[in-house]
């Protein structure tokens, strides 16, 4: 189980997420106003298990046709999907190492530019 609090820096702005729920599989940290929710869960089916993580933030914005203010989300999140064998830790670390240094700003970019 991980500490609470978590913190996460978002834009150069450290913020504090405290535990709110903590079962056998999942937790979930929250900032104190409500605005960033960081998730940990584990799934286990009969030959795998899925490791998640995942930062959701959400913000008050108005609507480009409307005007009108509407809460908006958004969530950037990674999962490790692992077999029973054939892989040990190191091998994920190294693979988790791998993604990370892809993800630059420009790499980013260049996926959040790409819609389809």
């Amino acid at each position: 189980m991980f500490a609470t609090p978590q913190s996460v820096t978002v834009d150069a702005v450290a913020t504090d997420l405290h535990r709110i729920i903590d079962e056998k599989t999942a937790s979930t940290y929250v900032s104190s106003d409500g605005t960033l929710q960081l998730k940990i869960s584990h799934q286990e089916t009969k030959n795998r298990t899925r490791h998640l993580v995942r930062l959701d933030k959400t913000v008050v914005a108005a609507d480009p046709l409307t005007a009108e203010n509407a809460y908006q989300s958004a969530g950037v999140y990674v999962v490790i999907d692992e077999p029973l064998f054939g892989f040990v830790d190191a091998d994920l670390d190294d693979m988790a190492d791998a993604l990370i240094t892809w993800l630059t700003p420009a790499n980013i970019g260049a996926l959040l530019s790409s819609r389809h």
